[in-house]
């Protein structure tokens, strides 16, 4: 089970973790509201190809108007995971034995396939809570915890915004800040990074419980162009400190001149791989620079929203991010929303398909395909429509498709004519409905 991929699968906290900080999508400026509760809940199903990651969530908000524009809200997310997802090691013409992250049992890939880790089971609970008011004439501050749970980790956070408003209430500029501390339990124990693979049952590589601290800074500008026209800039930081390794990815270890793996054998007696295999290490610092560009603009009751986001860190990771929805209105109830969204980027400095055999080892390696070069597209259709009693309903259907490449310059012998790079196909389907 690979608690980062638990990050990237179930995005709806960080989305709301954003949503606090001031980063989403900024609402239309409405009325005073009804003192009232409001209720937003979404069913969500993920799927990988190949039987690698699926995820089912539930995600409730709820939403408690009081008098003076002041507001209370209320997160409640639930992710059950299951599947397998790729370890780090190199596919190869023979079958390849690993040692299961618990350090009791092995399993085996079969040859010519990409290994995966099928130990991917969890299920995640998330709480969120907020409160938002206006203070002074021309200023309104939220505040917000956040903590979710999952078998072998556990995230607090907490958070600040402040906004003011100029020019007739039609600029808007906003601070917001974040501190979250994550505590982690590996199965087994965090492997000392580098730290070769075992035997099943010698946990000697292994060392206690860790934790990492994050610290998001958020400023963000919204401006009212006309009565069609809302734009959005934000600049956001991140800085995380601690351990950043994933403690279930592992590189392969390989000849310099075949690119095949280096064979082992396990001690007499005992079971274990039958392979050379070293855990990853990554930089235990991570700062990150990103700014985000959002246009809204109204075509006769059609709405076309636009954003760019680029993203760079000390990791050597450049990204960009184009997303595109047009809502399409049909009748008076009803709407389509086509989605396209294209993300890009580059290699993590320290990313590695492998490990030569003799050679000094690096500082930093990491075979995990999330931070190498590779592109990914997301298109999908939204039908949404109001009931009877004016609540709102809709179905969304994604696909999700991603396509990356090994650095050409480690590519060595044999492995030219295998897969170096998982490609990685997936099914986005969600039913909301808000009342």
């Amino acid at each position: 089970m690979s608690t980062h991929n638990k990050r990237i699968i179930a995005a709806s906290l960080a989305t709301a973790t954003c949503s606090l900080l001031g980063t989403s999508v900024v609402a239309p400026v409405q009325a005073q509201e009804d003192p009232g509760w409001d209720f937003n809940t979404a069913l969500l199903y993920y799927g990988e190809s190949d039987g690698r990651v699926q995820d089912v969530s539930l995600n409730v908000l709820a939403r408690r108007a009081f008098v003076d524009d002041r507001f209370l809200t209320l997160g409640l997310a639930v992710d059950t995971l299951t599947g397998a997802t790729p370890s780090g090691a190199l596919a190869y013409d023979g079958p390849q034995t690993f040692t299961r992250p618990s350090g009791l049992a092995t399993y085996t890939t079969p040859a010519n396939q990409t290994p995966l880790d099928d130990s991917f089971l969890d299920t995640r609970v998330a709480l969120t809570a907020g409160w938002q008011q206006p203070f002074a004439r021309l200023y309104s501050f939220n505040v917000g915890l956040s903590a979710s749970k999952e078998y072998d980790y556990l995230h607090l956070g907490a958070n600040l915004g402040l906004s003011r408003d100029f020019n007739k209430r039609n600029t808007t500029l906003s601070l917001g800040v974040a501190f979250s501390q994550d505590d982690l339990e590996p199965v087994g124990g965090a492997p000392l990074p580098l730290s070769a693979m075992l035997d099943v049952g010698d946990l000697s590589n292994r060392s206690g419980d860790q934790s990492k601290d994050v610290t998001d800074l958020v400023l963000g500008l919204t401006q009212v162009i006309n009565r069609d026209l809302l734009v959005q800039l934000n600049y956001s930081f991140s800085k995380s400190t601690g351990y950043l390794n994933d403690p279930y990815k592992f590189l392969s270890v390989v000849d310099g001149s075949t690119g095949d793996p280096i064979s082992r054998t396990p001690a007499p007696g005992d079971s274990g791989p039958l392979h050379e295999y070293r855990f990853e290490s990554r930089p235990d610092e991570r700062s990150k620079h990103s700014v985000y560009g959002q246009a809204k603009y109204n075509m006769s009751g059609k709405v076309l929203d636009l954003s760019y986001r680029y993203m760079s860190d000390d990791w050597d990771i450049d990204s960009h991010t184009l997303e595109a929805r047009y809502r399409w209105p049909f009748g008076d109830r009803r709407y389509l929303e086509p989605h396209v969204r294209y993300y890009t980027q580059s290699a993590a400095e320290f990313y590695r398909i492998g490990l030569v055999d003799g050679a000094t080892p690096p500082r930093f390696a990491s075979s995990d395909y999330r931070l190498g070069d590779f592109d990914a597209m997301t298109v999908g259709l939204k039908y949404g429509w109001k009931t009877r009693s004016d609540n709102d309903m809709s179905i969304r259907l994604e696909y999700y498709t991603q396509d990356g490449s090994a650095p050409s310059d480690q590519i060595i012998g044999n492995q030219a004519g295998r897969v170096l790079y998982p490609d990685l196909d997936a099914i986005i389907a969600q039913f909301s409905y808000r009342f």
